[in-house]
């Protein structure tokens, strides 16, 4: 049974300065919780009970959001605020704690996801990027799906999205042994091949920051040398495991959102707002809910060399459950992603 989630928080937040120059980006709230709290939340629906937090030493109020606030508490409860003080209260449930390790230099995803080895240990685990938000289209949510997949089959799962033909050159896409897999479902992979041509693409499924891999991999990661970017790579790990054992894509079912840019940040809003049960009247007579649940596009990874470039590319989404695309983007359209510039080579994990 997988019990641990590795999630790398350490990144500077280029893409969402200023506002990440004082706040960690995963602190940045949707509606009326931090961006965090939803991968904490889908990790622990996943059966996860131990959250690995790869932090930096900016980061402690990631940390503080899961620990106890007694001042704050006493107040709620002097006031009578009994709904809220269990909200902050207990921000996790019954047997699952959160830890963190510091990751150090900036070297890479794989170096981020290796620096948690020891906590991991030899048991296998998830791997989450936190900039992504999945929302699920039912009550199963996709990693839960991976998550059972591997417990089956023993195959570490990757979590893949189709993309437009014509912009698999911008992405990491997964080449399959055998036909795609209907979503849900997982499918053998050969290999990933990094921003292919678009005559050249083994297929149109991109990966997504969602991962469920086996405890040998961190060994495969102390072995990986630095790939593209000079950093240690992910991908290049994952490909030295598929020599040795099965590794599925895995395609998914819900909805991505990029939390990382600016657009999908406002498209997170909007969409979780609008399933609020005390905001979507609001937004509704605002006139910004409209065409209902669309998805909401391609969510990636992105080199940790961004840390050092606040002009990095966002990363756009399509319209969600708003029903509007991002202010300020003519080019952006309500039938699928939106177009998008090309992210540096190798892993793309998040900055």
């Amino acid at each position: 049974m997988i019990r641990k989630a590795v999630i790398p928080v350490a990144g500077f937040g280029t893409r969402m300065l200023p506002a990440s120059k004082s706040i960690p980006k995963e602190m940045l709230p949707v509606v009326d919780r931090p961006a965090i709290a939803y991968v904490v939340d889908e990790a622990v629906r996943a059966g996860i009970t131990e959250i690995i937090l790869v932090s930096h030493a900016s980061k402690s109020a990631v940390e503080n959001y899961f620990d106890g606030h007694p001042e704050l508490e006493a107040q709620l409860e002097a006031k009578g605020k009994t709904e809220l003080l269990a909200q902050v209260r207990h921000p996790l449930p019954d047997g699952v704690q959160v830890v963190s390790v510091r990751q150090g230099p900036p070297l890479g995803l794989g170096h981020a996801v290796h620096a948690a080895h020891q906590l991991v240990g030899d048991e296998p685990f998830v791997v989450i990027l936190p900039d992504v938000l999945v929302d699920a289209l039912d009550d199963t949510d996709d990693l839960t799906a991976m998550v059972r997949r591997f417990e089956e089959s023993g195959a570490a799962q990757i979590m893949v999205e189709a993309v437009p033909d014509d912009r698999v050159d911008q992405y990491g896409i997964a080449e399959l042994d055998g036909p795609s897999p209907a979503p849900g479902a997982s499918a053998p992979m050969r290999a990933v091949v990094e921003k292919p041509k678009p005559a050249d693409a083994p297929s149109n499924l991109s990966v997504v920051g969602r991962y469920v891999l086996p405890a040998g991999i961190m060994g495969l990661l102390a072995d990986t040398a630095p790939g593209a970017g000079g950093e240690i790579q992910l991908t290049d790990a994952i490909a030295d495991l598929i020599a040795r054992q099965p590794v599925e894509a895995y395609a998914m079912r819900g909805r991505t959102f990029d939390c990382g840019s600016k657009a999908g940040y406002l498209q997170a809003i909007l969409h979780y707002a609008a399933k609020h049960p005390d905001l979507a009247e609001v937004l509704a007579g605002a006139g910004l809910v409209g065409a209902g649940p669309v998805g909401a596009g391609p969510a990636r990874e992105r080199s940790q060399s961004d840390r050092q470039d606040p002009r990095a590319p966002s990363k756009y989404a399509s319209s969600d459950a708003s029903g509007i695309p991002p202010a300020g983007d003519a080019g952006l359209s309500r039938a699928g992603p939106a177009p998008t510039k090309p992210a540096p080579a190798g892993d793309r994990s998040r900055d």
